[in-house]
């Protein structure tokens, strides 16, 4: 092959390169690879300890166990080091609940965990004095002594009743831990312990009329508060007196001669339910059976509303059993009816007697009496007819078209916003029997003629009301109890403040006032006024004793007996006894003084308080009256006081809580409010 400038190229002969030895694989010795993982390690716990806390826990048990899982975790004497991040911590310890808690390491100081282990229960023995307290924990009953129960570690406030004891706490540190541990509480006794020295000895015991099961002298357990106590022996008559005692005392009472019993008398009379009295003494009603003394004459009277008296001279041997058997003859007396206008027919009872201007003969009960005239508005009401006596109705028939316009005109409610109840009032026999428990010499029988429909309010007088009339008035408190409430009676008035009252909203009716004043004293009323007023006396009578179809008036409020329904009515109860001599025993009206007024029921007239709550101003002045009188509606023309009617939170004695109590004063007092009342025509 030629180039350009001529040169001949020749090719070499090619000649192969010689290959490359293999290269050799290096080995690493097994003590470089050892060192290695040892620095890897270290380093790892030198990262370790400068990212990790030391982290303390403040147990509240000094031997508590502490552990710690979820991450890496080295314990050391006093912490633990972990990374920041999340934990649980567990704890336990003898006699705690074992306790797991959350803990949250974060990066800033080590931290201090509280942890706090609570103690399990305690083995608790509970026994008292006596045996068989009723205990209970936080209103809880766990059982009666002697007992064994678990009970939470910790202060425990313990309640211990039993019957006849008064009721204990107890306050106990509960130690817990599954500790056996002992409580104890003698309860003190709820009785009194009284000796009844009789001649002659052991006669049976009664306490409320039952059989207390101890005998004369006793000693006798009897429990604290007041009781009826009776002692009886067979031949001897029975005596009884009533005493309160209070948990604890020991008293002997004043010796007692039993009376001998000679012969009995069974006195039965047609119809029964007659008063009997024997030598002038009230006995009991028929048929009852009197202890009488024998060998002299006693002269047994039997009287029956609507009946003659009947009277016998009785002579009993001893250990005789005799038998007086009355047919009793009804007492008559007359009743005249007056009309305007005449020739109105006579209904008694529901018969047709006779037309106005007769005069009827009729028993001496109480009827109903009606007179009807076509085209007039009847009229009815229900009399006691008086043994003996001639009686007088006169009344005023009003045309249909005035009895209309005349209930239009009747009004339920006072300018003020109070209500009022209008009443149709009859006779009524006010005082109360010398022989009733609790009587005093103040509240002999009388007979008042009501014969005027009248209004009486509702409700007490209360604060707000009153503020209307006496802004600056303060009823104040009793005993740091306030009465100043605005719904609660207004008290720490006096009787002309109270008159003062009714004249104010009089005026704001535009009715003629009824108290007639000069100053700033009442010295007169005007009777023929519809103005405002207090009650009379005859009045509060009717409306708080009074009830349909019942011959006896109330006794007390409720009824007849001691003591009254709980929450009947407010008087002197287990809530007032700190601030009250004597309370009703076993009452309670969950009210130390005063309460809202309604609070309890009304009556059957539909009045509230009548029978407690505060005692209330009466219009009449105050005087003991002559016993079996017939005495002014409206009481006597002067005096020095005015009469107070009615209980009040502050009694408690049976004397006080009778509705035949009477008190009187002027000035005001912490108990005494009033209520209103008007003529209704």
């Amino acid at each position: 092959m030629n180039d350009q400038a001529g040169t001949v190229v020749s090719p070499d002969q090619f000649v192969p390169t010689p290959p490359r030895p293999p290269r050799r694989t290096r080995l690493i010795p097994w003590i470089q690879i050892a060192t290695a993982l040892v620095a890897v390690a270290a380093g790892v716990i030198l990262w370790f300890l400068f990212t990790a806390k030391a982290v303390q826990f403040d147990v509240n048990v000094d031997d508590a166990e502490v552990t710690v899982t979820g991450g890496l975790v080295f314990e050391s004497a006093d912490s633990f080091l972990m990374r920041p991040g999340t934990y649980e911590a567990h704890a336990t310890a003898t006699g705690h609940y074992d306790l797991t808690q959350e803990i949250v390491v974060t990066a800033d100081d080590d931290p201090t965990f509280v942890l706090t282990l609570q103690r399990l229960p305690g083995d608790v023995q509970f026994s008292s004095s006596p045996a068989g307290a009723e205990v209970s924990l936080e209103g809880q009953t766990i059982g009666t002594t002697p007992l064994f129960s678990q009970i939470p570690a910790g202060v425990a406030t313990l309640d211990f009743r039993a019957p006849r004891y008064i009721d204990g706490e107890l306050t106990v540190d509960i130690v817990g831990m599954e500790e056996p541990q002992s409580v104890h509480l003698d309860l003190a006794p709820d009785w009194a312990t009284l000796t009844v020295p009789t001649t002659p000895e052991g006669a049976v015991v009664y306490i409320d009329d039952q059989d207390s099961g101890f005998r004369t002298p006793g000693p006798v357990e009897i429990m604290s508060g007041e009781h009826t106590i009776s002692v009886k022996k067979p031949g001897y008559a029975r005596w009884t007196d009533i005493v309160y005692v209070t948990a604890g005392e020991v008293r002997t009472m004043e010796p007692i001669v039993l009376e001998p019993v000679g012969g009995a008398l069974m006195v039965q009379s047609k119809p029964p339910g007659a008063n009997v009295s024997v030598d002038k003494r009230f006995a009991g009603t028929t048929p009852v059976t009197l202890d009488l003394e024998p060998g002299r004459s006693h002269d047994v009277e039997v009287l029956l509303v609507g009946y003659e008296l009947e009277t016998r001279r009785v002579t009993v041997r001893s250990e005789e059993e005799k038998v007086l058997d009355l047919e009793l003859r009804e007492a008559v007396g007359n009743l005249k009816v007056i009309t305007e206008p005449e020739g109105v027919e006579i209904w008694i009872d529901g018969e047709m007697k006779g037309l106005s201007n007769d005069t009827l003969a009729l028993q001496a009960v109480e009827h109903d009496v009606e007179l009807r005239k076509e085209g007039y508005a009847g009229y009815r009401n229900h009399l006691t007819i008086q043994p003996g006596f001639t009686q007088s109705l006169r009344v005023h028939l009003l045309t249909l078209e005035e009895a209309r316009l005349e209930a239009l005109r009747q009004v339920r409610t006072t300018a003020d916003g109070q209500e009022i109840v209008l009443l149709d009032p009859g006779p009524i026999r006010m005082g109360a029997s010398r022989r009733q428990p609790g009587r005093r010499a103040n509240e002999p029988y009388r007979t008042a003629n009501l014969n005027r429909l009248y209004y009486i309010g509702k409700h007490e007088v209360t604060n707000a009301q009153f503020a209307q009339f006496a802004p600056g008035h303060d009823s104040g408190d009793y005993q740091g109890h306030a009465l100043n409430k605005e719904d609660q009676p207004v008290v720490n008035v006096s009787w002309n403040e109270a008159a003062f009252f009714c004249n104010a909203l009089s005026d704001q009716e535009g009715l003629e006032p009824f108290y007639l004043v000069e100053g700033a004293k009442v010295v007169g009323f005007n009777p023929s006024s519809l103005g405002y007023r207090l009650p009379t006396e005859a009045e509060w009578s009717w409306a708080a004793r009074h009830v349909e179809g019942q011959e006896e008036l109330l006794h007390f409020a409720w009824g007849e007996n001691l003591p009254p329904p709980d929450r009947f009515g407010n008087y002197a109860d287990r809530s007032a006894q700190f601030i009250v001599s004597r309370v009703l025993f076993g009452f309670n009206d969950n009210h130390t003084v005063s309460a809202p007024v309604g609070t309890f029921g009304a009556n059957t007239k539909g009045l509230f308080d009548i029978g407690g709550n505060v005692a209330e101003w009466m219009h009449d002045f105050y005087s003991i009256p002559q016993a079996e009188t017939t005495i002014d509606v409206m009481g006597p023309t002067d005096g020095e006081y005015r009469v107070i009617r009615g209980s009040s939170y502050l009694h408690g004695a049976i004397t006080d809580v009778r509705m035949s109590f009477r008190d009187y004063g002027t000035e005001g007092r912490h108990d005494v409010g009033f209520r209103i009342a008007r003529f209704a025509e």
